[in-house]
């Protein structure tokens, strides 16, 4: 967080619920030495774990597998100038259990294109972040210029 910037800190709670609100999200990995981001659907675990669904092969999978990864999503009202953002950072691994890949197949979170072999990767959530502006006006009080 940056702090005396004027939004107001969402803690952990707080955060995770207002991801619960979100339907997509991006995830911030690294590709080639670069930070790389790419939109994703996703599903929170009641654990705050985000979860993620995508073709065995793809070049997601390969980078992220293993890796700390942050994924971030958010919701703005340009118009009321007010919004929130939540960053969960943490270490991402496909899961490999057979039994698990199954339930999840009925209830984890859907393909926007759906692949003849897909795999689910879930983020640990070790450390989450959020931050909210109301209104247009700042934590101090102060009014947002136009």
């Amino acid at each position: 967080m940056y702090r005396n910037d004027g939004f107001r800190e969402l803690n952990r709670q707080e955060s995770l619920r207002r991801l619960t609100e979100a339907t997509v999200g991006r995830i911030v990995h690294t590709r080639d030495a670069l930070p790389a981001v790419l939109p994703v659907n996703f599903l929170l675990e009641e654990s705050g774990a985000v979860l993620l669904r995508t073709s065995a092969s793809s070049e997601l999978v390969r980078a992220v597998d293993g890796a700390v990864v942050a994924f971030e999503a958010d919701e703005v009202d340009v118009a009321a100038r007010s919004g929130w953002s939540v960053v969960v950072t943490g270490s991402a691994s496909v899961v490999t259990d057979p039994d698990e890949h199954e339930h999840l197949v009925r209830t984890g979170p859907r393909s926007w294109v759906p692949w003849p072999v897909e795999v689910f990767v879930r983020i640990e959530p070790e450390l989450v972040t959020g931050r909210e502006l109301v209104g247009g006006r700042t934590l101090y009080g102060v009014n947002v210029p136009s």
